[in-house]
């Protein structure tokens, strides 16, 4: 092949791969919507459940090959990827939906747009992964603006270090998020279809006793028409398709280059959120939102090639 149909190939290839992984970050993005909509349509725990259940049945249908292929591999990993369901799914769903009871989907994009720096942080802690000076700032620069958003713009509100409520369950989902994240760094090496079918299953599975508990306490909310609608689109953008997308996208241009995109993701929440939810989008979220991916910006710059992961 020429050098010229390499390079058109390349072109497409990338094309492809910019267009899956904004659509990707598009329907992340929308999840804070979509949990906002969900308020007094459905209880937060039977929406973890049900959103898992709807997953693992999808992928049931496009990746029970996959499954059966590493099935000797995955069963030896087995406590290992239910605690992974467990931490990034499960615990991270039923914070993010019950966050979305106490405040907006601008807040809850801008929150979860610092993932990338609590994974940075998190590496640190696990692996003693390196932190160079410009990823420190950019530390730095990600929290000030998650405290801003948590505060809301208050400088009252900061000197007496009042933070709402659903902003901090925010933070605290992303800490977790980030640790399910550090720890893939030791996933088997299966198929990603094969892998992600099994900790969405221990997700699911690990839901149902929050779901009981929910009916226990008199907080269950049997799904209105609304809550269906909602529960049937996070099943399928953020859970499956965004999941697909995202696993091709990285196969065409690397994972290095395909985590940049995630930073899209506040971007389009804010967005979603003015647009579909009429949210207000006051001065302080836009110096939050600037704070942010400035901040995952810096901690982008010259950051050293991941170490591979062991299987």
């Amino acid at each position: 092949m020429s050098i010229k149909a390499n390079n058109v190939a390349h072109a497409e290839s990338s094309g492809r791969a910019y267009m899956l992984l904004t659509l990707t970050t598009l329907c992340w993005g929308a999840n804070s919507v979509f949990g906002r909509l969900a308020v007094d349509e459905i209880s937060p725990m039977l929406l973890v459940s049900l959103r898992w259940l709807g997953s693992v049945l999808l992928l049931m249908l496009f990746a029970h090959r996959n499954v059966y292929r590493d099935w000797p591999t995955l069963r030896r990993h087995l406590p290992f990827l239910a605690a992974m369901g467990v931490i990034g799914f499960t615990t991270f769903n039923a914070l993010f939906y019950v966050a979305a009871h106490f405040t907006t989907a601008v807040n809850m994009g801008i929150i979860q747009g610092s993932m990338p720096v609590f994974v940075l942080i998190g590496a640190f802690i696990a692996y003693r992964t390196p932190v160079t000076g410009l990823q420190a700032a950019g530390v730095a620069l990600t929290m000030m603006g998650v405290v801003i958003v948590g505060t809301g713009g208050s400088l009252a509100r900061l000197a007496g270090l009042t933070i709402n409520h659903g902003d901090l369950l925010m933070v605290i989902a992303c800490t977790l998020y980030a640790g399910y994240a550090v720890g893939l760094r030791r996933r088997p090496a299966v198929s990603a279809l094969g892998l992600f079918t099994v900790i969405a299953a221990s997700a699911f599975l690990a839901s149902i006793p929050l779901t009981a508990a929910e009916m226990a306490l008199g907080h269950f909310q049997w799904p209105t028409v609304t809550g269906w609608i909602v529960v049937g689109l996070i099943t399928l953008f953020p859970s499956f398709l965004a999941q697909i997308f995202f696993i091709e996208g990285v196969a065409l241009i690397g994972p290095g280059r395909a985590g940049i995109f995630i930073n899209l993701v506040p971007v389009f929440a804010s967005i979603l959120a003015v647009l579909v939810l009429g949210e207000p989008f006051e001065g302080y979220h836009g110096a939050a939102l600037a704070l942010v991916l400035a901040g995952i910006w810096l901690a982008e710059r010259n950051r050293r090639p991941p170490v591979p992961s062991e299987s």
